[in-house]
C-alpha cells in the first residue's frame, strides 16, 4: 500500500513538472511551423517577382540593363529568404 502512495506521488511530481515543459514545446513547434509557412510564402512571392520581371523584360517594359539590376536584387533577396529557411529546424 505504501508502495502504491509512493508511486502516486512520484507520479504527480513528474507530470507537474513535465507538463510546462510539453507545453512550451508544441508552442515552439507551432512557432517554427508558422516561421516557415512565412518564408515558404515569400519565397514564391520572390520567384514569382523573378518571373513577373523576366516577362516584363521580355515584353519591352524593362530594358535589359533595367532587368538585369532588377533580376540580381531579387535573386539575392531569395536567396536571403531560402538561408533563413535552411537555419529552421528541420521538420520531425
Amino acid at each position: 500500500m505504501e508502495f502504491l502512495v509512493i508511486l502516486a506521488v512520484v507520479g504527480g511530481a513528474i507530470l507537474a513538472v513535465a507538463g510546462p515543459l510539453r507545453g512550451s514545446a508544441r508552442e515552439s513547434d507551432e512557432r517554427l511551423e508558422a516561421e516557415r509557412a512565412e518564408l515558404d510564402a515569400l519565397k514564391e512571392a520572390k520567384y514569382q517577382e523573378i518571373r513577373d520581371a523576366e516577362l516584363d523584360y521580355r515584353t519591352g517594359k524593362l530594358s535589359e540593363t533595367d532587368w538585369k539590376t532588377l533580376d540580381r536584387t531579387l535573386r539575392a533577396e531569395a536567396v536571403e529568404i531560402l538561408k533563413r529557411l535552411d537555419q529552421l529546424e528541420p521538420l520531425p
